[in-house]
């Protein structure tokens, strides 16, 4: 019995060398694409963006919106607890370069590793990998990442929904596998996973009680990454310093960046009160939404004289759709000729004279401003996808280029609503006493929920026009808990909402227009789209085996929305724009798809900061 106990005991130590022998059979990988275009070899030193001898020092002071009450992102959200803060503080296994289309390197982890089908995925962490009290980062703080992060947060149960099992695979290994094979983007999805620790969540605070990563939390939370807390006044700001001994500031990854020695984070309600603040030189950098604002608001001394420089970035990374939402659960949205109509009703042209000074485009594509827009007339591979749901889509898919109304002149808005009555005509409704009716009688009302006073401003300039073809129209502003809680439900008839656009869209189409998503709390399904057309248009999308087959599948999902007139398409400005104090440098020329690069890529430049003088 003895040499039977003995066997048993080794059991463990001989089936991790089993798996250990197994993983080290994988062909890893440095680098992980979409579709294997690495621009950086395994053994490259850093970005060429950056600069590697960057000086480490200085302050950087930034503005963020809103507020905070918890620094648990479990439960918050990355936007919601730390907001900018989070990313510097905690890591990924893999991280994204910003002068590729979709390249992940190594960050925690050192290479990867999946076969050709992409069903699963294994990652290796590096040996050097560290929390700020010095223990490793170890397969099973990914692992409880993974599962916490599911378990707690809507947001990563949705995103990472595909990965059924995380397991040790090895020493520093662990397994990802997912609900089947074919979905080449899953690989690159875990690869942006933030990793916690599990020692933290399961021990105990300064005070002896145990953590609880369910709950909010006001304690600094312990990280990986270049930064930490140092200081904090809740709801109103928060300093993170550098972490002097960070394990991965050699990480070829890394180098260049993270270069303040202090990222201070000021939290405002509101913008006006955030550029005056800026103003007076309590901020360094702003950013700035509003075209008003920008066209109008900074002409104070300081950027005359060239100490605040004002610049705008051209944004290459994403396009995105932004527009008047109509809620297909309710029953008068569901004829897409009234929905048609609304977008006839929507003057734009003057809109962005009156209010942007004509500084706004309108969007034509669910994915503005990248090569995945659809144009013209479908052809070549785009068509062929098409072929396969022509039943199932409008026939002017095929036959008509989409195009906007456009506006902007009496004869022209005249037309646009005579167009938009017959369409009504067509379905219906009728106008009784200036008031539109729908089919069976009842008259046709919308409310259109907004969250803050710019979103209030589109709104009431919409509002005469949709009164103009008998629709009667309020406006109702909602707080932040009451808008959350209603959007969440669905409970809404019009919103204003929008969706960003990676170059390399994916997974995230179901969640964003998928049946499955039209249903569920909190998706982002915010309009309600069941379409059969839409589902198989997506697939082709997340299983594309190519480049081009990715966009011409996305051009295929993008005319096939179009068409359907979901939503009312508002602007879009193909530029960020920054204003700031002039004390910092970056290397030349930022990467193409990192937009200002700030704070990352940037560092204090002391002979700048003492030609403009001292901070206030």
């Amino acid at each position: 019995m003895a040499p039977a106990l003995g066997l048993a005991a080794n059991l463990p130590a001989i089936e991790a060398a089993r798996a250990q022998s197994a993983s080290d059979e994988l062909q890893w990988r440095h680098a992980l694409s979409l579709f294997g275009d690495i621009k950086y070899p395994a053994d490259f030193k850093h970005y060429d963006y950056v600069n590697p001898n960057a000086p480490k020092g200085g302050i950087a002071r930034m503005i963020s919106i809103g507020t905070f009450d918890n620094f648990n992102i479990a439960v918050a959200g990355v936007k919601g607890s730390l907001a900018p803060a989070a990313t510097v503080i905690y890591e990924t296994l893999m991280t994204k370069s910003q002068d590729e289309v979709v390249t992940e390197y190594g960050l925690l982890a050192e290479a990867a590793a999946h076969p050709d089908d992409f069903s699963w995925v294994v990652y290796r962490l590096r040996k050097e990998a560290r929390w700020h009290d010095g223990k490793p980062v170890t397969p099973e703080d990914v692992i409880f990442s993974i599962n916490t992060l599911k378990q707690y947060s809507p947001m990563y149960a949705s995103y990472y929904r595909h990965v059924v099992k995380a397991e040790k695979s090895g020493e520093r290994d662990i397994k990802f596998t997912f609900d089947g094979p074919g979905n080449r983007e899953l690989p690159t999805i875990v690869g942006e996973l933030l990793v916690l620790p599990k020692h933290y969540w399961e021990g105990t605070d300064s005070q002896g009680r145990k953590r609880d990563i369910s709950a909010t939390t006001l304690e600094p939370p312990l990280g990986s990454g270049p930064y930490r807390i140092k200081e904090f006044v809740a709801g109103r700001t928060v300093t993170l310093e550098r972490v002097k001994d960070y394990w991965g500031a050699k990480v070829p990854a890394q180098v260049g960046t993270n270069n303040f020695d202090e990222l201070r984070f000021e939290f405002f309600r509101d913008n006006l009160v955030a550029l005056e603040a800026f103003k007076a030189d309590q901020a360094d950098w702003i950013a700035e939404n509003s075209a008003k604002q920008w066209a109008t608001a900074y002409d104070f001394p300081a950027v005359a004289d060239k100490r605040v420089v004002k610049e705008e970035f051209k944004i290459n990374d994403s396009g995105r759709m932004q527009a008047f939402v109509l809620n297909l659960r309710r029953e008068q949205f569901k004829d897409a000729r009234l929905r048609r109509a609304f977008n006839y009703a929507f003057d734009f042209e003057e809109m962005n004279k009156q209010l942007f000074y004509s500084q706004y485009k309108r969007i034509n594509s669910y994915f503005e401003g990248t090569e995945l827009a659809c144009s013209g007339l479908p052809e070549g591979r785009e068509l062929q996808i098409l072929e396969a749901v022509r039943d199932k889509v409008p026939a002017e898919v095929f036959t008509k280029p989409y195009v906007n109304p456009v506006g902007g002149n009496p004869e022209a808005v005249r037309a646009n609503l005579r167009e938009g009555a017959r369409l009504l005509k067509e379905a219906g409704f009728q106008v009784r006493d200036q008031k539109l009716v729908d089919p069976g009688g009842k008259p046709v009302t919308v409310e259109i929920l907004v969250q803050d006073p710019s979103a209030e401003r589109i709104a009431l300039f919409f509002k005469p026009s949709l009164e103009r073809i008998g629709v009667t129209t309020s406006i109702r502003v909602a707080d932040d808990a009451q808008y959350q809680n209603r959007i969440r439900s669905f409970d809404f008839d019009m919103i204003i909402d929008q969706w960003g656009q990676s170059l390399s869209p994916g997974n995230e189409q179901r969640e964003f227009w998928g049946s499955q998503s039209a249903d569920q709390p909190g998706s982002r399904n915010t309009i309600g789209i069941k379409n059969p057309a839409v589902d198989a248009l997506i697939e082709q999308v997340i299983f594309a085996k190519d480049r081009e087959s990715l966009v011409a599948a996305t051009r295929a999902l993008d005319r096939v929305l179009l068409w359907n007139f979901y939503v009312v398409p508002q602007f879009t400005y193909g530029f960020s724009r920054y204003a700031r104090w002039d004390r910092f440098s970056h290397a030349e020329p930022l990467p193409k798809y990192g937009r200002s690069g700030l704070p990352s890529l940037w560092w204090y430049d002391a002979e700048k900061a003492a030609r403009i003088g001292k901070r206030s």
